[in-house]
């Protein structure tokens, strides 16, 4: 099995942590249910991630899936008041906060890349704090701050519903991500505000000319914290060839999600999704880009996984996947762990 260290672009676990919500579950034990937990993360050799704090939907949506003939789609997500979103993000931090609290040190807050090397040498976990959705951010940018002063080092403007700032991609197969507008002008001057700031903009989750506003705008290097090949898997959630492009372009990092119906060519939500598939996407992604800036991006506890990794104790089989099709290990590193390190360095100030 692999020795390699990965650093993960993309989780959603604390939305089932029991620090958030007295259902869920404890990180710090290991649990049968969902992704990732620290337990879990060390015996798949994780050294940390970005933890994504999201909103969920005020009223849980009542038949939005729709089955086409050849593919799916999902009704717009509705956009949620900002108040509302706002007290679910300061519930999530808060219970970021006592998690590393009560980890005695065993997980780490991370805002340098010198933090992250250093948690990964005294073999504790880091965090990175990442806001997937800018609702609770208001106009005059004042939450944002608060945001950055707390740890945020990465934001993703749109989840896949409207808000003041952009337009998401509604989820869709086999379709364009080019769906609808782009940035508002509140949205661009988001763009102008992370950029000064030092916090990562992640395009996952917008449209495609939100996508092309944010590259016209941003000073830094195009990310894409989870997301596939649109030439792959047409769903409106990966990324078209011309805007891979635009990230190798901006010497940026498009992180793989293993969501299978956005790996799988026929979309479907399949977890005996062969890592042969996987690897294929990785590859692609390579050559298209290079190895420098193609990552991990697993969105654990938000996605289907393939079934031979099954949650973050399986990262090793797909290392070992990569190896035995002939990945060289200088790039099995630069995928598991160094991309996300060189392109946060950068980013953040």
């Amino acid at each position: 099995m692999s020795s390699i260290y990965v650093f993960d672009g993309h989780n959603d676990a604390v939305q089932f942590m029991v620090d958030y919500k007295s259902t869920g579950r404890d990180f710090m034990v290991r649990s049968e249910m969902g992704h990732l937990d620290l337990p879990r993360a060390r015996e798949g050799r994780l050294a940390g991630g970005l933890f994504a704090m999201h909103a969920s939907p005020e009223h849980e949506p009542v038949d939005d899936l729709t089955i086409t003939r050849d593919g799916y789609e999902v009704r717009y997500a509705d956009a949620v008041h900002p108040d509302y979103a706002r007290g679910q993000i300061d519930g999530q931090l808060s219970a970021m906060r006592g998690l590393i609290e009560r980890s005695n040190g065993q997980i780490r807050l991370a805002t340098s890349v010198n933090d992250i090397r250093t948690a990964q040498m005294d073999a504790a976990f880091a965090v990175v704090l990442h806001i997937e959705g800018a609702e609770a951010i208001g106009p005059d940018f004042g939450y944002l701050d608060a945001l950055y002063d707390a740890g945020l080092r990465s934001l993703g403007i749109v989840w896949s519903r409207p808000n003041i700032f952009g337009y998401g991609v509604p989820f869709a197969y086999p379709r364009s991500p080019d769906t609808g507008p782009g940035l508002t002008d509140l949205g661009k001057s988001l763009v102008k505000r992370c950029n000064a700031l030092g916090i990562m903009i992640d395009v996952s989750h917008l449209n495609e000319r939100g996508f092309w506003d944010v590259a016209a705008l941003s000073t830094a290097p195009l990310v894409a914290t989870h997301a596939c090949a649109h030439a792959l898997c047409p769903s409106t959630r990966n990324l078209t060839d011309r805007q891979l492009d635009a990230i190798r372009d901006t010497d940026g990092v498009i992180g793989l999600n293993l969501a299978v119906n956005d790996v799988r060519p026929d979309g479907h939500l399949e977890d005996d999704t062969p890592l042969d598939l996987v690897v294929r996407h990785i590859d692609y992604l390579i050559t298209r880009i290079g190895a420098d800036r193609v990552a991990l991006g697993s969105d654990f506890d938000g996605a289907v996984v393939p079934r031979q990794i099954k949650e973050a104790s399986g990262m090793p089989h797909l290392i070992d996947a990569m190896r035995k099709n002939e990945f060289d290990e200088l790039t099995l590193r630069k995928f598991a762990y160094d991309n996300w390190l060189r392109v946060f360095g950068l980013t953040w100030r």
